[in-house]
């Protein structure tokens, strides 16, 4: 049986610095956000966490005790090429995913995971990695699922830090075990098939297809530059609209301004339930953040089942097209 949460309500003010005043509307509390301008950091301070950090504050504290950075990417060798210092790596394929059972680590899986990366649960993590932070947005979201509060993304990713040219090293660093306790699943935070399937007859949830155009119509079952695959058809979801994720990042693989975000999921109703989805559920964390953590949208679920599994459905509704 699943077990829906309560639809969260009230009202906060957003203070946006030198951004936009004060705007009162039906938001979760964002967690913060980092902007860059004329080589100054303004600090858009709405709760008592932020979510970002930008490259030079990673510089400046990445040896403050209790913080550790951790890498995983897309592309699972990069690490070894080069990474920052201190940082421990993870590979998406085997620390971020259950084996053989498709899904994500179960609360014991991901408890070693951390314990093993020297995080303890007062312990600080800043997350970073290639391709604009697809899968670090995919650790992050596993964080937040898992109940740990301070936890960040390096704004740019490693690809802000290479361009630079800051320090990077390919020694593994020596981390000290911790304990780490999880606290379990926070359901509202991730979404099933079955909600999904629900929420098509429902006039108060929306669903955001964050893939490329290509892959929205139907013509790629995947990302154009990879085997096309996962996916016995294509398309997308019924009533979906398709905001794709890099709509949201800037040319320096930083996220773009609040203002602009706004803008670019205007579309996106925050009173509503919103279903974010992909091809396999990094896409849509990424998409995912940037609408709950940033721009304080009160309930988004990550369908990290994603295309991969819907395409795959016997007997479930596809359409193709823009």
């Amino acid at each position: 049986m699943l077990l829906l949460p309560a639809r969260r309500s009230g009202v906060v003010q957003v203070y946006d610095l030198n951004i936009l005043g004060p705007r009162t509307g039906r938001l979760h509390q964002p967690a913060g956000f980092f902007i860059e301008k004329e080589d100054k950091m303004a600090i858009a301070e709405t709760g008592e966490r932020t979510a970002l950090v930008s490259t030079d504050w990673v510089a400046q504290h990445r040896n403050t005790p209790n913080l550790q950075l951790a890498e995983v990417d897309v592309d699972t060798s990069a690490y070894d090429t080069g990474h920052i210092p201190g940082a421990v790596g993870w590979n998406w394929k085997t620390d971020l995913q259950r084996h053989p059972v498709r899904d994500i680590p179960t609360k014991e899986e991901w408890e070693a995971l951390l314990a093993r990366s020297g995080i303890g649960n007062d312990t600080t993590v800043i997350l970073y990695g290639d391709n604009n932070n697809w899968f670090a947005a995919f650790a992050y979201w596993l964080f937040k699922l898992y109940g740990h509060e301070n936890v960040r993304l390096l704004n740019g990713g490693r690809k802000k830090w290479l361009d630079e040219g800051r320090e990077t090293t390919t020694e593994q660093p020596s981390v000290q075990p911790a304990s780490y306790t999880a606290q379990e699943p926070a359901r509202e935070l991730r979404a099933v098939r079955d909600q999904v399937a629900r929420a098509l007859d429902d006039a108060q949830s929306s669903l955001v297809d964050v893939r490329s155009p290509g892959e929205f119509s139907g013509r790629l079952l995947a990302p154009e530059n990879l085997p096309q695959e996962g996916a016995q058809r294509g398309g997308h979801i019924p009533g979906a609209v398709n905001v794709p994720w890099a709509t949201a990042v800037a040319e320096d693989g930083t996220f773009k301004p609040l203002e602009e975000l706004r803008n670019v999921y205007s579309g996106v109703r925050p009173e509503e339930t919103v279903y974010t989805y992909c091809r396999i559920g990094e896409r849509s964390a990424h998409t995912w953040f940037v609408l709950r953590e940033l721009l304080g949208y009160p309930d988004v679920r990550n369908y990290d089942g994603s295309w991969t599994e819907w395409g795959s459905l016997i007997g479930a509704p596809i359409e193709t097209g823009a």
